[in-house]
């Protein structure tokens, strides 16, 4: 009874954030957290191995190249909790690393249960490190895990793939202060920011010529008809990808291709979208090193360390809680 609970909760939620989303004043959007759900983390996976993606093969270059570094830092007891695990293969060096040393635990955060799974399976062989997945959103996942650590041990957040571009600015700052204020002074976070590149390079990443990327976005649309009883027909909107210089972002949109009248039954709602509106799926703000240093002391953390990809412009920093 209680998983059937979290089940219809979840759905409710789902609910009530599509149609807040979809009938605000304005500009009409959906989270991007809601792109992820099985088909749509499978897409994500392919689009990564894109040759116009630079951004995973980036994250997985430092954190390869570096994680023996990174561990070093913490001699002592460690624990790990990754925020947005995904399947765990970049997380593979680093925890690596750690078994190397001694017993670790790592705590995958995902909202996505088939994510955790895959995360659980690519991980399951490497010695000396226990795996407990938190089903949960980001801030509630890393408060269980920080509640399961021992008197003594530090706390490494992982959170990789430049996840941290997503939060709109000042959404950004509230999220690393709310971080911090889970963690204690010493622990630290390893945060990855993608950064400034020509906008042509990043409109081409956001937009692949085998539309591997308008299907990923696409499929945000099929899964509401699917869950939510709509009935947004796939012809009428199509994937758009724009760079909006203001805010130094790259912003994906489903673009109406008419008018059209659409209805969400279960979450109680019909809208009118009227052709060339848009709806907003998803940010991702590419930064510069000056800002993530402005970012990192806004939140009550000091820059430990920074390894810069060249090949795609890329950044992993060590911060540790003040």
């Amino acid at each position: 009874m209680a998983t059937r609970a979290l089940v219809l909760d979840e759905a409710s939620v789902f609910a009530a954030d599509v149609r807040n989303g979809l009938t605000k004043p304005g500009q009409k959007e959906l989270a991007s957290k809601y792109l992820y759900d099985a088909l749509g983390s499978k897409l994500f996976e392919t689009i990564s191995l894109l040759p116009e993606y630079g951004l995973t093969r980036a994250d997985e270059r430092l954190l390869r190249r570096h994680a023996r570094e990174i561990v070093e830092r913490f001699p002592g007891d460690t624990v790990v909790a990754e925020l947005g695990s995904g399947d765990g293969s970049k997380t593979r060096w680093i925890l690596e690393a750690f078994g190397r040393k001694r017993h670790t635990s790592y705590f995958p955060i995902e909202i996505s249960a088939t994510a955790l799974k895959m995360c659980r399976r690519e991980l399951a062989d490497i010695d000396s490190i226990s795996i407990v997945g938190f089903e949960r959103e980001y801030l509630d996942g890393l408060r269980e895990a920080a509640g399961r650590r021992r008197v003594g041990q530090r706390i490494l957040v992982l959170f990789l793939g430049s996840t941290i571009g997503n939060f709109d600015h000042p959404a950004d700052v509230t999220f690393l202060s709310d971080i911090r204020n889970i963690l204690q002074p010493g622990d630290a976070l390893l945060l990855a920011t993608d950064l400034e590149k020509p906008v042509d390079q990043l409109i081409a990443a956001y937009d692949d010529s085998l539309g591997v990327t308008a299907a990923f976005n696409l499929n945000l649309l099929v899964r509401i008809n699917r869950e939510l009883d709509a009935d947004f027909p796939l012809d009428g909107f199509q994937h758009l990808a724009r760079f909006n210089s203001q805010t130094g972002s790259i912003e994906m949109h489903l673009l109406s291709k008419r008018d059209q009248r659409v209805t969400v039954a279960k979450a109680g709602f019909s809208l009118l979208i009227r052709e060339g509106e848009t709806i907003w799926t998803e940010t991702s703000h590419k930064y510069s090193l000056g800002e993530v240093e402005r970012l990192s002391k806004k939140t009550g953390f000091q820059s430990l360390a920074q390894w810069v990809d060249a090949e795609w412009p890329f950044a992993e920093t060590l911060l540790e809680a003040v």
